[in-house]
């Protein structure tokens, strides 16, 4: 049973109550007595029970503050553009091929190895095609002494004709002085007849001297010929011969090494592959529903799993004109630097084919509220509605507690449960996406542990 029991100090009325008798009464002989601790305790406990009193109170105010979930609103595109996943390939492979029969002799490069263009990287048996060189050179010094002595055949026959034309010329002379003479009577007709046989002999002997020389010409332009054709055979054994030194015809990777030193190569045998890995193309297969939204020249965004803290920006440098009949997938290749010579072949790619939509900030269609205060939720005809008002509510914690402070926005576009604000809300302003309770301006909210946090600002060093 308690027992209560009642004092004055100063100007207050304290009472105690106890349960037991033994207590009752020790409670009683410590007040009445007014033992010094014993009567400071119980004159501050109506203090102590005030401040508790007051916690309490908070405590409970803060409990019922409407809890909210936040977020913090973004920049982005309301559609997501698909992903295609495609391999890195080198943007050329060139593959080196013996071009003359031979043994290989040496191969000074293997797999992985870079190399320039015209570097010399092997080497085969070349003893059959210096043969080959030396005898085509034998001739072609057989035929450029047969010019010569044409030449020289030229010479005399110019000279026999110069002979015949002096021979002319005298026996012209002599019958025209028969004929003077055989007209005034001093010499009979037979010399004048001789004379004048003479005369045209000798044109015959320059007529025949000329085409001697003509004929000698003729000779010589066909062993100036003959030399000409003998000369590009020489040139030819000197280029099969150069062959015998295989040359990298691009700079690039050694990426496949198909023989070995010693093999005997026939023309066409290919040796190794050789990869130009200053830029890389990526081959991805694209629906024919997204094939007319790309286009050659399009830029794109382009991560290796490989380097993930990395973005590359490539661009379409090809689209089949043929889809796959079964699959109705397009190749479309895509382009992307490789300044670095980092990326290899092989490796798997993701490229995002940008869209040229303007982004905008983007938050859930539950953050919008209706005009009643509650939160909206999605209507399958709000899914392309433009230009509509909302509200949305934005945390205000300047005071230390969190507080909601209504704003207008200005909506676009709606898809998947998102809507595009075009005015009204700022990226990285904290927004309220959903509410236990209807919510009203400048009330007292409690975020809840699932919400977005803002990102710290750094701190000066």
């Amino acid at each position: 049973m308690p027992y209560n029991y009642t004092r004055r100090q100063g100007d207050k009325e304290i009472t105690f109550s106890f349960r037991s008798p033994v207590s009752s009464s020790i409670g009683l002989i410590a007040c009445v007595l007014g033992i010094g601790p014993l009567t400071m305790s119980c004159g501050l406990l109506p203090k102590e029970s005030a401040e508790a009193e007051s916690q309490r109170s908070g405590k409970e105010q803060r409990n019922n503050a409407t809890a909210v979930d936040v977020a913090i609103a973004r920049s982005g595109l309301l559609r997501q553009e698909p992903l295609y996943t495609g391999t890195t390939n080198a943007f050329r492979v060139v593959s080196l091929r013996s071009q003359v029969e031979g043994r290989l002799l040496a191969l000074n490069v293997d797999m992985g190895n870079a190399v320039k263009g015209g570097q010399v990287i092997g080497q085969l048996d070349d003893a059959l095609l210096l043969t080959a060189l030396k005898q085509a050179e034998a001739e072609l010094a057989s035929l450029k002494s047969e010019v010569a002595r044409a030449r020289t055949l030229i010479s005399n026959a110019r000279a026999e004709v110069e002979q015949a034309r002096l021979q002319v010329v005298q026996a012209q002379a002599d019958s025209q002085r028969q004929q003077k003479l055989l007209k005034e009577g001093a010499i009979a007709l037979q010399s004048a007849e001789q004379s004048q046989t003479q005369a045209r002999t000798a044109t015959q002997a320059l007529r025949a001297a000329t085409e001697q020389v003509s004929t000698e010409q003729q000779a010589v332009a066909a062993a100036q010929g003959r030399v000409v054709a003998q000369q590009a055979l020489v040139a030819e054994a000197k280029e099969r011969r150069s062959y015998a030194k295989l040359t990298s015809p691009i700079a690039g990777v050694i990426t496949e090494k198909v023989t070995e030193p010693g093999n005997l190569l026939q023309p066409g045998n290919e040796i190794l592959k050789i990869g130009d890995f200053s830029r890389v193309k990526v081959i991805v297969q694209v629906s024919e529903l997204e094939l007319g939204k790309i286009q050659l020249g399009q830029s794109v965004q382009v991560s290796l799993d490989a380097f993930p803290n990395k973005k590359y920006t490539g661009r379409v440098i090809r689209i089949s004109p043929a889809a796959d009949t079964t699959s109705r997938l397009v190749p479309v290749e895509v382009e992307i630097p490789n300044t670095d010579g980092k990326i290899g072949s092989g490796l798997l790619a993701r490229v995002n084919f940008q869209s040229s939509a303007q982004q905008r900030v983007v938050i859930p269609q539950t953050a919008i509220q209706q005009p009643s205060g509650g939160v909206s939720s999605p209507s399958p005809t709000d899914r392309e509605t433009p230009n509509r008002n909302g509200t949305v509510f934005v945390i205000n914690n300047t005071d230390g507690k969190p507080k909601v402070t209504s704003k207008s926005v200005t909506l676009g576009e709606k898809a998947d449960s998102k809507v595009e604000i075009l005015s009204g809300l700022q990226p990285g302003e904290s927004f309220v996406v959903r509410s236990g309770k209807p919510l009203k301006d400048g009330q007292d909210v409690r975020i809840s542990i699932i919400s977005e946090k803002p990102e710290s600002s750094p701190k000066p060093n």
